[in-house]
């Protein structure tokens, strides 16, 4: 959390919901929200790792609700969302970062692995929306950001179901926006490259497996998750008013480049 001190948002005031926040890119954006002021409510399979972001959060003078939920589960999604609309009463900003990749090819595919995947990364941001934006509307308005990957955009081998979900994820984004936006309730995506995650380096911390990845980036390197979070409170605050439907890739330049 100390690593977002002085950033210049202020969501003081305000309350965000943050899946998958126990690890990675999840568990920081709840860090950036909760250091900008807002009062998060926290979403993820590990209890204690909950226990742990909310302790954190609180030792530094902020409120973190939490509540595991399985968001392969669709009853535990609309539950989860249920819960902290009532407990926080008044949501502002929705982030739906929770996510999986099974690696495997496509001849090796397991019907299981695939409909996980869906579940957790496509149909669990739809369910969870579905329940949040009836809260938002009913508030005056909203954000949502949900976290893609540039998987969105491309093929990536040995993730078949997880570029689908991707690719999903894009088109869900641009039907939130369409219906939600009347509403006042605003709609973007982000897409990043690799991140550096503690898994994240984990995969990609070789860097002779690295090195041919990072050499189509055009700055060279891989993101970090606070470029990440930094990207999803713009999103989320005033100086995006007008964005809306959109998918902001976080890659370095990557997509820029055809060879």
């Amino acid at each position: 959390m100390s690593a977002w001190k002085g950033l210049a948002f202020d969501f003081t005031g305000q309350s965000a919901i943050v899946t998958g926040a126990t690890k990675g890119i999840g568990r920081d954006i709840a860090l950036a929200f909760a250091a900008a002021g807002a009062r998060v409510a926290a979403t993820g399979r590990n209890a204690a790792e909950l226990g742990t972001l909310a302790k954190e959060i609180e030792d530094l003078g902020g409120e973190c609700l939490v509540f595991a939920a399985d968001l392969a589960d669709a009853g535990e999604c609309e539950a989860m969302a249920a819960r902290f609309c009532a407990a926080l009463g008044v949501v502002d900003i929705l982030v739906n970062n929770a996510g999986l990749s099974i690696p495997e090819r496509l001849l090796d595919l397991d019907a299981a692995h695939w409909d996980t995947t869906i579940a957790v990364n496509l149909r669990a941001p739809a369910l969870v929306t579905k329940v949040v934006a009836r809260a938002m509307m009913a508030a005056g308005g909203g954000a949502v950001v949900n976290v893609s990957s540039n998987a969105c955009m491309a093929g990536i081998e040995e993730h078949a179901a997880y570029c689908a979900s991707k690719f999903g994820l894009e088109g869900l984004t641009k039907v939130m926006a369409v219906e939600l936006g009347p509403h006042n309730v605003r709609v973007n995506a982000v897409a990043p490259t690799v991140v550096l995650t503690p898994m994240g380096n984990q995969v990609w911390g070789d860097p002779a497996k690295a090195a041919p990845l990072k050499a189509r980036i055009p700055l060279g390197r891989f993101a970090l998750p606070s470029e990440v979070s930094a990207v999803v409170m713009l999103l989320a605050s005033p100086a995006a008013a007008m964005i809306h439907g959109e998918t902001i890739l976080i890659d370095g330049g990557v997509n820029a480049k055809l060879y």
